[in-house]
């Protein structure tokens, strides 16, 4: 089997700035800070390392409770700011997800920088979370390179799956998404759908890229031929 691993912000979907401006309200509501996070560039970061990034940039401590306040006041905030009419689903995302579905020789997950609770109400705003039971969160760890053995562990857990690395593809659209599966040998896809472009993705190392997944025919012709990473060229 192959576990595939999706990211979701520029991947799966545009939340169309509902993830930032989230961000921004709850630093504000917390730290009365306005637009905290305007210099801070997020594709691909955990959450936890975007609330450190901003914490350190504006000289709070981490302590006394404020990452669970700050990250409670998020959630509230992401509830009244996410709409999917703002937002959509990326080229070809929902084609590919079903196409995976049918297959039993798939397991869909998620490797994403959203902590659990901001991943499922993005998702459920596009009537996407139900393709994932399972996966790796910015809440499980603040370093997205250790997410995959997270969620490798959380299937072997839920259905006790336990596929090699090397047959794990981890799809997303920023360097870090490709960088994250390099240290255990997973295979990575590249997609061109968020802020870097296909040679970016490229240059980065992934093993395919595509500017997007509308060519559905021709993605799932390369997930399922691919059946290790040492056989891919």
């Amino acid at each position: 089997m192959k576990f595939i691993l999706f990211d979701i912000d520029g991947t799966l979907i545009d939340s169309g700035g509902a993830g930032v401006r989230a961000l921004n309200l709850a630093f504000e509501e917390i730290f009365s800070v306005v637009e905290a996070f305007g210099t801070i560039s997020m594709a691909g970061k955990t959450d936890l390392q975007i609330l450190n990034e901003g914490l350190k940039m504006h000289n709070i401590m981490s302590s006394n409770g404020v990452v669970p306040a700050f990250f409670e006041s998020y959630i509230t905030h992401l509830r009244n700011t996410i709409d999917a009419t703002e937002g959509h689903l990326k080229a070809g995302i929902r084609e590919a997800l079903i196409e995976i579905e049918k297959s039993e020789d798939f397991v869909l997950g998620l490797l994403t920088g959203n902590i659990e609770q901001g991943a499922m109400i993005k998702l459920e705003a596009f009537d996407l979370a139900g393709y994932f039971e399972t996966g790796a969160y910015g809440s499980d760890d603040a370093d997205r390179n250790r997410l995959l053995p997270i969620a490798r562990e959380k299937l072997r857990k839920s259905r006790s799956l336990d596929i090699d690395y090397n047959h794990c593809i981890v799809i997303g659209d920023t360097p870090r998404d490709v960088e994250c599966a390099k240290p255990y040998g997973a295979y990575s896809i590249g997609v061109a759908t968020g802020p870097y472009s296909y040679d970016v993705l490229e240059e980065a190392g992934a093993d395919a890229v595509f500017c997007d997944l509308s060519d559905t025919a021709g993605f799932m012709n390369l997930v399922q031929q691919y059946i290790g990473k040492e056989e891919v060229r």
